[in-house]
């Protein structure tokens, strides 16, 4: 019987409350990091992309479409996803509610 194992890497990341730009930035070095760790599932923190702690900004969908643009930022590097499932957390807008979600990305 042949065992196939997944190497999982957890993010502890120092973001700034709506400082998407500091955020990004960490992401990708966590991405990257784990990565080089040989992980293939990369799971970050609740609300990673705008800050955890933006109180009352997350409920202006100014913090989704910030969050959203951050994420396709991130994309455009299209060797950064590659062959690593990317668990991103964020806010998402879906039938006006608002949600505390994860973005999972690959290649």
């Amino acid at each position: 019987m042949h065992k196939k194992f997944a190497m999982l890497a957890t993010c502890q990341l120092n973001q700034w409350a709506m400082s998407f730009t500091h955020n990004k930035t960490n992401i990708i070095n966590s991405i990257i990091q784990a990565k080089k760790l040989g992980a293939t599932y990369r799971l970050g923190p609740e609300l990673e992309v705008c800050g955890y702690g933006c109180e009352d900004h997350f409920f202006e969908l100014d913090t989704v479409r910030h969050s959203w643009s951050t994420i396709a930022e991130i994309l455009r590097d299209k060797e950064l996803t590659r062959d690593i499932l990317c668990d991103i957390g964020m806010p998402l807008h879906f039938k006006n509610t608002l949600y505390n979600c994860r973005v999972l990305c690959l290649n």
